[in-house]
């Protein structure tokens, strides 16, 4: 499968597909999701003229079987810019065949491009497979929890 597949840039044309891989992804984090709204908030923040979110996905035999979506953000503490992966997802059959992997070697030379040299995101503490392969790849964790206030 590894062969085949092929990680480019989403497309207009991609996101009902994308739609339904992000779907999936909130089950697999058990989480709630409504499509209610994202084509058109994703074609916004994804297509404009100066994108404020960018996806990458791993298509096979025409079909999407993954994405990854980051930004480019600003650190105080810092005083620079770094990449948030908001989301890194392959559906349950493609996982372990190195295709995460290709994902986060894109994202880094897509980060270096956008001036950064620091790549930040979460995965529940229950996604014990991630944090092995993100352990595995070289990253590394911080305690923190993550606050939300509906608006």
């Amino acid at each position: 499968m590894e062969k085949q597949s092929t990680i480019r840039f989403v497309k207009q044309t991609d996101l009902e597909e994308l739609i339904t891989l992000c779907e999936e992804h909130a089950l697999y984090e058990k989480a709630v999701f409504s499509k209610e709204g994202k084509k058109e908030n994703l074609q916004k923040h994804l297509f404009s003229q100066t994108p404020t979110l960018y996806c990458l996905v791993v298509e096979l035999n025409s079909k999407l079987i993954g994405y990854a979506t980051y930004m480019k953000q600003f650190s105080t503490w810092d005083a620079n810019f770094y990449v948030y992966m908001d989301c890194l997802f392959l559906n349950e059959n493609s996982r372990g065949l190195g295709l995460g992997e290709k994902m986060m070697d894109t994202i880094k030379n897509e980060s270096i491009k956008l001036g950064c040299d620091l790549i930040q995101w979460q995965t529940p503490t229950f996604n014990t497979g991630a944090i092995k392969f993100y352990n595995r790849i070289g990253a590394y964790s911080k305690d923190k929890e993550r606050f939300f206030l509906d608006l």
